[in-house]
């Protein structure tokens, strides 16, 4: 069974922004989230971030990352953020935008 793919805005717009030939690359990885999520890496404690619970998946030559959260109760899989491994910021974003999940559901 397919799962679902969900997108937080931000992670939407961040792929609207992207250039074509890196959009078509992205979205053979949205088709391979769908059918096996696990295929990408845990992403843990990183760069003093916890992302527990959340995972990555590179493509377009290494270069870009996807970062995301499976729910495997309800077959779903949340895009949270999607930009380049270049310094390292999409895992700050991810960082953040949980934050500010956590503090508009409390």
């Amino acid at each position: 069974m397919a799962y679902k793919l969900v997108w937080k805005a931000e992670a939407k717009e961040e792929f609207e922004k992207l250039d074509n030939a890196i959009k078509r690359q992205a979205l053979v990885q949205f088709r391979k989230l769908q059918e096996a999520p696990q295929l990408g890496q845990d992403l843990g404690k990183k760069l003093g971030l916890d992302l527990t619970g959340y995972q990555k998946l590179s493509f377009y030559r290494q270069q870009y990352r996807i970062v995301y959260r499976v729910d495997e109760q309800a077959k779903k899989v949340t895009i949270y953020a999607i930009g380049p491994r270049e310094s390292e910021e999409v895992y700050r974003e991810v960082a953040k935008r949980i934050k500010a999940g956590e503090r508009n559901e409390g």
